[in-house]
């Protein structure tokens, strides 16, 4: 591995760190409230998919050069199942079947990606099944914040999209792509610039709104709304899980 490949490389695992950390307020009140209220658990699962599939490919024996995918990727496979393990233990009994059902499929899917790979794929033929898999994971992963990115649009405000996070989004994207293709591995370079490309449209949106006040706010409760949904509701917009490749 060459040296400004490996750089990239350990620039990408600390800005990915930073993003897979990120939802650690969300479980703390979880924790707190010895409830998951209204948050969902499917993208701590799907993101769980991710990491497992990506961390996979990583190894030396599916791709070469690409230890450090593993390392950012095995990390974060073990954030997300601590994530999801706390999101079972508190969520309601009928969310609590939907969320274990769903682990059991992304566990069997990642099983299958990884036996098929293992005993039936050799040699390129191998990081190529593998590499699509991650790809097309990565992506839909990086997609998941284009909600937030509307509804920045729509209101005309980044109260609910930070700076900071997006910059990182940014960053690591950026990272990544750059990885790749140092690398030469399009599995990485194409799905991380499209994170980068997402990253940089939060940013741009970030600096034409973040003058602007947005919708005026107004009290709750003076509009007939409960004061506690309202502050959840906000809660739930904040909220974002990004996976990284």
């Amino acid at each position: 591995m060459e040296i400004p490949h490996f750089i990239f490389g350990v620039f990408g695992n600390a800005t990915a760190l930073f993003l897979f950390l990120a939802p650690v307020i969300t479980f703390k009140r979880i924790i707190r409230s010895k409830s998951t209220e209204q948050f969902s658990g499917i993208t701590y699962v799907m993101t769980l998919l991710n990491n497992l599939i990506s961390a996979w490919y990583g190894l030396p024996f599916v791709s070469e050069n690409n230890i450090l995918v593993s390392t950012i990727n095995g990390t974060g496979a073990v954030i997300e199942s601590i994530y999801v393990l706390i999101f079972i233990i508190y969520a309601t009994k009928k969310e609590k079947a939907k969320i274990f059902g769903l682990l059991m499929f992304v566990l069997s899917v990642f099983a299958a990606v990884a036996l098929v790979s293992l005993l039936a794929l050799h040699g390129n033929t191998r990081k190529i099944f593998c590499g699509f898999a991650t790809a097309i994971f990565s992506i839909i992963m990086y997609a998941s914040p284009l909600s937030v990115v509307m509804m920045v649009i729509k209101t005309k405000s980044v109260e609910f999209m930070p700076f900071f996070l997006s910059l990182f989004v940014f960053l690591c994207g950026s990272s990544w792509f750059i990885f790749g293709l140092l690398g030469r591995d399009p599995f990485i370079a194409v799905p991380s610039g499209f994170g980068s490309g997402l990253g940089t449209m939060q940013l741009i949106f970030y600096f034409i709104y973040r003058n602007n006040g947005g919708p005026k706010k107004s009290d709750p409760a003076s509009n007939g709304l409960d004061p506690e949904k309202s502050q959840l509701n906000q809660t739930l917009i904040k909220e974002c899980t990004y996976s990284i490749k």
